[in-house]
């Protein structure tokens, strides 16, 4: 049940929530909002969320950043009708109000979340249509026992990497490289662009004065990329992409790439570590794990619903003047989904949700993430071969020492420090030889790994062009919101 705000009880002293709440604030901020963006909220959002939701009811006014306004939805059933409503709520944000007059700039740090760009996400009606279909029917190809193939030979070349120091940073050192060797070979680049792939990532994701160069070598990256496949069509994504009846002009080629590399990235290095950190930390899980059994999809099931890599998104921008459960909602106005939120209401809590996947986390409607199926092959294989391999690991600090990343949009860990029994050292081939020798996928178009090339597709159409110590690297990835945000693009 959802409280009302008299029936709620009272704030704490300086909370914005004692103000009046009004309508729902925007680019004035006319009604009291909660900030997103500190570490406050980063360290018990829950507890955020629960306050929100007794003191304003399912819509609470937040604040993003500092000056930039919106409406964030607690609410399941409330989530659900407006990521369902197309008549009433566009995902389109070019007619973001604040955006439009100039109170949000491009250089403010949740821009790049939230602004337009040409790919599916940020689409509505035939666009949408056309953009996704171009990606589901490519993704749906992918053969996921091929699939399962790549990533566990990967996951393996990560490990033997640091198992025999018996200790690791599992942040750095294997969520967030694992997922991005994936997606280069998911995408058809040489085997060899792997290591230079995550080199340009990480440096991009550094925020130093690297970044901005390292931000041009994806770009160029990419668009040779493209080049390189339209010459030569493969067995790969990107090649799907090119030979898909839409038509993709090369710009909307390189804007599902980047939108599907990177939202397949930093999400997915989120889900791996949420899941290994519940699966370490939970006495639920972690009597199990000593019984022999790693259950791997349980603990996936657990983390979609407490602490779903985006934790709130889903944002829509209403088309006119509307009242939703009360509240005022101006035309042009973000309207956030809070997954994590919606998904702890009372209604739908249990004590275990093993098998449930009625959760938020994949977004619903129109917009539902279309690689649910490839992100949870990825994680769940990336994570049982590391317990496979390791499986006396323990956390090295308390997991309420912990830290998280701060920002509005997602929940990811800071750092995951790991210890075990050293293992003896393995006889490593090069990085890049290994992974090309390991390449489990066919090079040809039509060739056995992959499934058939659906038809369901949209018709051509016409195109346009007390904290624990954390090291040096741990401590760089605290400055990764804003450019992390930048590339996903979502």
């Amino acid at each position: 049940m959802t409280n009302s705000p008299a029936a709620g009880p009272v704030p704490p002293p300086g909370c914005p929530a004692h103000a009046a709440p009004a309508e729902a604030g925007g680019a004035t901020g006319s009604r009291a909002a909660v900030p997103m963006y500190g570490s406050e909220f980063a360290d018990d959002p829950h507890g955020a969320y629960a306050r929100m939701r007794a003191t304003f009811g399912p819509i609470a006014p937040v604040e993003l950043s500092p000056g930039v306004y919106a409406s964030l939805v607690t609410s399941y059933q409330l989530g659900l009708e407006i990521l369902r409503d197309t008549e009433r709520f566009a995902k389109d944000p070019r007619g973001w109000r604040a955006m439009q007059d100039g109170t949000v700039g491009l250089d403010n740090p949740v821009a790049p979340m939230m602004m337009y760009r040409p790919n599916a996400l940020f689409s509505d009606g035939e666009a949408h249509a056309r953009l996704r279909g171009a990606i589901t029917d490519s993704l749906d190809r992918v053969d996921p026992h091929a699939l399962s193939e790549y990533v566990e030979r990967s996951a393996e070349t990560l490990i033997d990497a640091f198992a025999s120091r018996g200790r690791a940073e599992l942040i750095t050192e294997y969520a967030s490289v694992l997922p991005l060797l994936v997606f280069n070979q998911l995408f058809g680049a040489r085997p060899a662009d792997g290591p230079k792939l995550v080199e340009t990532m990480m440096k991009l994701f550094d925020s130093g004065e690297d970044a901005a160069a390292a931000n041009d070598e994806l770009l160029q990256w990419i668009s040779g990329l493209v080049a390189e496949k339209r010459e030569h069509l493969a067995a790969d994504v990107t090649s799907w992409l090119i030979a898909h009846p839409s038509q993709l002009a090369d710009e909307e080629l390189m804007q599902q790439i980047i939108l599907l590399m990177a939202a397949g990235t930093d999400p997915q290095q989120n889900l791996i570590a949420n899941a290994l950190r519940l699966l370490l930390s939970d006495d639920r899980f972690a009597g199990e794990l000593s019984g022999g059994s790693m259950p791997v999809q349980d603990a996936l099931d657990e983390v979609l619903w407490n602490d779903p890599p985006m934790a709130n998104y889903g944002t829509r921008f209403p088309r006119y003047d509307c009242e939703v459960a009360g509240v005022r909602l101006r035309k042009g106005d973000p309207v956030l989904i809070s997954y994590a939120a919606a998904n702890h209401e009372a209604a739908l809590a249990s004590d275990r949700r093993s098998g449930n996947r009625a959760h938020l986390a994949w977004s619903a409607g129109a917009h539902r993430c279309p690689a649910e199926r490839p992100a949870r092959v990825i994680a769940s294989v990336a994570i049982e071969r590391l317990l496979d391999r390791l499986p006396d690991m323990e956390l090295a600090v308390p997991a309420e020492q912990l830290t998280w990343r701060t920002g509005p949009f997602h929940r990811a860990l800071a750092a995951l420090p790991v210890r075990f029994p050293a293992q003896a050292a393995a006889q490593v081939e090069p990085f890049a030889a290994s992974v090309s020798n390991s390449a489990p996928f066919d090079a040809s178009p039509g060739g056995s790994q992959w499934k058939p090339a659906p038809s369901s597709s949209t018709p051509p159409a016409a195109t346009s062009s007390e904290k624990q110590p954390e090291s040096q690297q741990a401590a760089r990835r605290r400055l990764l919101s804003f450019l992390t945000a930048w590339w996903r693009g979502q």
